[in-house]
Parts: C-alpha cells; structure tokens; sequence
C-alpha cells in the first residue's frame, strides 16, 4: 500500500518537477515567462499524436520537446527581440497553446496511448521497498531528478550559470562586462520550452496515456508558484514538487478511504495549497527579495 502511493506521488510530480526547473532557468535569466501551461499542454498533444502515429513514445517525447522549444522561440522572439511586455505575452502564448492544443487533440479524444514504459536498472531495482520506487520508474522520471541536479551545478557550480545569474540581476552591468544579454535570455528561455514541452509529453505518455483536452489542468500555474516556493533554489523546487505531487494525489486516496468531503473541495486541494503557499511566502517581503532575481520581467534593450 506504501509503495503504491509512493509511485503515484513520484508520477504526480515529475511534470511539475519538469515544468518548474525549466522556468526556474527561466527566470533566473530574468524572463519571466507565464505561458508554461500553454508550452505544457501543446507538448502533451504533439506527443500523444506522434506516438499513436508511430506507436513510438519516444519518437512522442521528441516531438513534445520540438513544440516547447518552438512555443518558447515565439515568446523569446517577442519579449527578448522586440522587448513586448513579459507577462501579457506569456498569457497570450497560454490562451494560445490551449486553443491549438484543443484543435490538434479533436481528432484523438477516446483513442488508446501508446504509454512509456519503466525501465528497470540492474541490481538497484531489485533491492527491498526502494528498488521498484526508484529504480524501475519512466524515462522521465529518471531525466527529472538528472535535470534538477544539472541545474544545480550549473546555476552555483559553473562561471556559465554565474553568467546567467548575473544577466537575470544586473543586466546592464553584464551587457558593459562585454555579456550578450539577448542571447544567454533567448538559451534560458528555450531550455524552459523544452522542460515544459517534456513535462507535458509525461502526462500522456506516463500519467494518463491518452488525450484528454485541457489534461494539464492548471499545472503550469502550479510550476510557476512552486519557483517562489522555492525561492528559486532546484534542490528546494525538488522537494516543494513532490510536496504539490502528494496534495494532487490526495483527493483520490481521500475518496478510496471513503472520506466524506465533496469531490469538488479535494479537487481543489492542488491550487488551494498554491495559494496558501505564495499567502505564506510574500508575508516575508524580505527573504523573497533577497532570493528574487532583481532583474526578473524587466525588458533589456542595449541602446536605451
């Protein structure tokens, strides 16, 4: 019974693993891009169409990455080359996404996935409780925990993420130091469409293989309040992922328990702990000052 509600846990919150360590970049670049829903949900179509084509989900999870990386070109084309206002066109590359993502998963709404299977290590997944929760997961799930530790010492270990630091606090400091600020913005916001591209590519690969429309449910939003919570720190964004993965998991062991509380408040569970989290967070004004990337939304443009 433990394991199985580990393993539920761990599948419900590798998307937002995904999806928050690509935006953490992101915004540590000081983009702040608020279409990570919309890069999600057009990843999870391309995927789930490409893999019921080919019957590969592999081939789906490269088209997933494909159409975040070209989702996130567009915002970074917008806010990075013509300096358009950061959060209205996020939200539009949102609205965006969810209309396309509806059109495109018409034509595969009630057919059968073609889902990713586990892939067991050696040895590792056969040890006692840990084996077959750690090591006998997805792809996905293994490419989650490489990515949050990569990020990590890329962003303190590396003079590269002391660069993309600097860019995302004082870029015109970076840009005198000789820094391309335009660019190491536009690679940081690429790497987040490819995070969320993947992250969606997990829900209809891994979660639930098949399409359902609007299957990522607000998660995207859920990622980018857990890069607050987290007070842009990957290890920190790691544990608060799981954390939401064990609130989402929630209402459905609450209903098998037969607890008696509506379906539409456990539901809700999710993003009424998003909210009380970020209520939480912003009463202590100066630890998220601190911690915030003080560039973060603001346009740069050299010859102003």
């Amino acid at each position: 019974m433990t394991e199985s509600i580990i393993l539920t846990i761990i599948t419900a919150a590798t998307p937002l693993l995904l999806a928050a360590i690509g935006e953490l970049v992101a915004e540590r670049s000081g983009v702040l891009n608020l279409g990570v829903e919309g890069m999600m949900v057009t990843g999870a179509v391309a995927a789930f169409a490409v893999s019921y084509s080919t019957g590969s989900p592999y081939l789906g999870l490269l088209a997933a990455a494909a159409t975040g990386i070209a989702m996130a070109g567009i915002f970074a084309g917008l806010t990075i080359g013509f300096a358009t206002n950061q959060v209205a066109t996020g939200l539009a590359l949102t609205i965006f996404g969810l209309g396309v993502a509806g059109m495109v998963g018409e034509a595969f709404v009630g057919r059968p996935g073609v889902g990713m299977e586990p892939i067991a290590i050696p040895v590792l997944s056969e040890l006692p409780v840990v084996g077959r929760v750690l090591f006998a997961q997805d792809l996905l799930f293994y490419l989650s925990v490489v990515l949050t530790v990569a990020v990590a010492l890329f962003l303190f270990r590396s003079r590269a993420g002391l660069r993309l630091r600097s860019v995302g606090d004082r870029p015109e400091a970076a840009h005198a130091l000789g820094l391309h600020v335009g660019r190491i913005r536009t690679l940081a916001v690429l790497f987040g469409g490819l995070c969320a591209g993947i992250a969606g590519a997990q829900l209809t690969l891994v979660y639930t293989p098949q399409w359902i429309e609007n299957i990522t449910a607000g998660r995207g939003w859920i990622a980018l309040a857990l890069v607050v919570f987290a007070s842009w720190r990957p290890l920190r964004l790691a544990v608060g992922a799981y954390l939401f993965g064990a609130v989402t998991i929630a209402q459905f062991h609450a209903q098998a328990l037969g607890v008696s509380v509506p379906s539409q408040l456990l539901a809700a569970l999710p993003y009424l702990a998003t909210i009380l989290v970020l209520v939480l967070i912003s009463r202590n004004r100066r630890f998220t000052m601190i911690n915030t990337p003080a560039a973060l939304g603001q346009p740069f443009v050299p010859d102003r």
